[in-house]
């Protein structure tokens, strides 16, 4: 039995990627572009404010909420950058 899955989501699990179509949201996977579901919605607004919320990825936010001792030099970094 052989599927048309990529080795990396194989290995490393799909990337569910989140998309608003009207009050309608659906996900399928970034990398392989396998379609995985959809869910309604009672507003289009509802739809849209899910897919955002679920496209969230936590190394987004690398670096801005980071440990006081073990991300010191990144958030130091990201500081000077800003200024």
């Amino acid at each position: 039995m052989t599927t048309n899955v990529p080795v990396r989501c194989r290995v490393f699990g799909h990337q569910p990627m989140f998309v608003a179509d009207g009050k309608t949201m659906r996900w399928s996977c970034e990398r392989c572009g396998e379609a995985a579901g959809a869910k309604q919605y009672r507003t289009a607004a509802d739809a849209k404010r899910y897919a955002a919320a679920f496209n969230k990825r936590d190394a987004d936010d690398l670096g801005k909420r980071a440990p006081l001792i073990g991300l010191l030099p990144l958030r130091l970094w990201r500081r000077f950058r800003r200024e």
